[in-house]
């Protein structure tokens, strides 16, 4: 779709192993795309939640400050596992291929393109990271837990950078100005990114319990997929004016 769509697959082919990996991929994916690009402004947007997340690890104030590391890589490798398939003719969520097909549609907001990766990556990525990286720790994703009291007093950082940016992508991808009324502010104030968060953290303990049973984990992960792709979808109604 883009001149330099093999540049952004050769960047992603080895994955993060540090909070310092993700960045830079990040920072990379950013170098190399251009303004009208869709994908530009989600991983904008995600970089800068991230920088906020490492952060605030190392300010300290976190019982398992190690857990939130692990899952922010584990978080991240699955939105670039998702953009290297699609980027090979791989198959992928199509929450995630509901953004990379219209990533250079000049007639959405970068907000809108924002706000479809941050849906994705949340509502469908988010409980297979945190169940990935629960078993890779010997933990339980569980309520009450120390890794969820940190996981949750994350969030009213996130939601200030959601409600900025909300304010700075508010243009379209090239930049110009967007008609005074549009669909686009009722649609992105619907979302809320607690919420968010709080519903992933319910599905990961559904997964969690779901373990052992494979069709049964395959349906509910293809049930988490089509909610975040009709969720992405409305996001991604063009603006015209």
């Amino acid at each position: 779709m883009f001149s330099y769509d093999s540049q952004l697959l050769a960047l992603l082919q080895a994955p993060p192993v540090s909070v310092a990996d993700v960045l830079a991929t990040m920072r990379s994916i950013d170098a190399l795309t251009v303004n009208e690009d869709g994908l530009k402004w989600f991983n904008w947007l995600y970089w800068q939640v991230t920088q906020a997340v490492e952060t605030r690890i190392e300010a300290g104030g976190f019982t398992d400050a190690a857990f939130l590391a692990a899952l922010d890589v584990q978080f991240a490798e699955l939105y670039f596992s998702a953009l290297r398939d699609s980027l090979s003719g791989q198959p992928l969520p199509e929450c995630w291929e509901t953004l990379f097909a219209r990533r250079g549609d000049v007639r959405l907001a970068r907000i809108q393109c924002a706000m479809a990766g941050i849906n994705a990556h949340i509502n469908h990525d988010l409980p297979l990271a945190i169940v990935a990286t629960c078993q890779a720790g010997g933990l339980v994703p569980q309520h009450g837990t120390a890794q969820y009291a940190d996981y949750t007093n994350l969030n009213t950082n996130l939601d200030a950078l959601i409600e900025e940016a909300k304010q700075t992508l508010n243009v379209r991808l090239p930049g110009d100005a967007l008609p005074p009324v549009t669909h686009v502010e009722d649609v992105i104030a619907a979302w809320s990114l607690s919420a968010a968060r709080e519903a992933a953290w319910n599905n990961a303990e559904i997964l969690w319990h779901l373990e052992g049973t494979p069709l049964l984990t395959r349906g509910f992960g293809n049930t988490l997929d089509g909610l975040a792709t009709v969720v992405s979808k409305s996001l991604l109604v063009p603006i015209v004016v």
